[in-house]
């Protein structure tokens, strides 16, 4: 009896110490990996955010922080993607009422193109990779391009600055949707093969307002953004409905609807005139969580590519 006894406490003794050899692991990796990602040029923007975050390795390894460097090692960093903690702006040599030329690659059978008018609208960040990164709605984007990619959908996502726009032409925040517009047609003219144009923003309302929990996971609600002053009102509020109807039937209480708006003080267009499948969505808020967001973004492709399976016949 009593030999069973001690046997039980050593049993105990070994889990414990297997815990704290665990737990030292785990804070050494942290502290390790905080240290060389702050002290080396090193860093991560939406893009390779993403591909962490999608990266089976990374979700199911224990040791995802070696992961995390080779990733961010192997990535070519360009250097025009988006990363806001860090980059710095040359507002230097701004010159009124002009647009700088765009490179955009041509005709690459395109059929998808993603932007983001407000390029530097962040969410929260819910792990270590806060200190290198906050991440944007870029984030969304990038997942978009690859879902759609993989399920045979070429998708082009727009990683030229919107804000370079705005500087070269003296433009106030406001006319982010002018700077879009640049964009937008510049890559229409050289693709003519892209048909769906989506531009993903975010809310700004508290979290309480942009959460929901369905089946037990937690997600960034979304909503339809809908110009009433384009031409192409009535085709884009047919196109949305499809959507939004999909989202609803499948993922109840996810969207928040389709709001309309006109009138002075808005922009009442937000280039949906440019094609009648044109739509712009914005997921979660400032407080929603990548991995909220995460979940919204899949919700979405899988909705937005039910309807273009069914609009393609």
């Amino acid at each position: 009896m009593k030999q069973r006894f001690i046997s039980k406490r050593k049993k105990k003794k070994t889990v414990k110490l297997k815990f704290l050899f665990f737990a030292c692991i785990f804070i050494y990796s942290l502290y390790f990996t905080f240290s060389y990602l702050l002290k080396s040029n090193l860093k991560i923007d939406d893009k390779i955010l993403v591909q962490l975050m999608l990266n089976d390795t990374y979700k199911n390894n224990l040791n995802i922080f070696s992961t995390i460097i080779d990733t961010i090692k192997k990535t070519k960093v360009d250097e025009k993607l988006l990363m806001t903690s860090y980059y710095k702006l040359d507002t230097k040599n701004n010159q009124k009422d002009t647009v700088k030329t765009l490179n955009t690659t041509e005709n690459n059978d395109y059929q998808i193109y993603i932007y983001n008018t407000h390029q530097t609208e962040e969410y929260a960040s819910n792990t270590f990779l806060e200190q290198q990164v906050k991440p944007t709605v870029m984030m969304s984007s990038y997942i978009m391009q690859d879902v759609f990619n993989k399920n045979n959908y070429k998708t082009l996502v727009e990683e030229r600055r919107i804000k370079d726009l705005l500087n070269e032409n003296n433009w106030k925040y406001y006319r982010s949707y002018d700077a879009s517009r640049i964009y937008l047609n510049d890559v229409k003219e050289k693709n003519k093969s892209i048909k769906y144009f989506i531009d993903v923003h975010r809310d700004s309302l508290p979290k309480e307002r942009t959460t929901v929990t369905i089946n037990d996971k937690s997600y960034a609600k979304m909503i339809f953004l809908l110009g009433k002053e384009n031409p192409n009102y009535q085709e884009n509020l047919e196109f949305i409905t499809k959507i939004n109807n999909k989202v609803v039937e499948k993922y109840p209480n996810l969207s928040k609807g389709i709001y309309q708006k006109e009138g002075a003080g808005v922009n009442g267009v937000y280039n949906q005139d440019n094609s009648k499948y044109t739509i712009l969505v914005e997921i979660g808020g400032p407080d929603n969580t990548t991995d909220e967001v995460l979940n919204t973004t899949l919700a979405f492709c899988e909705c937005f590519m039910e309807v273009i399976n069914s609009n393609e016949g």
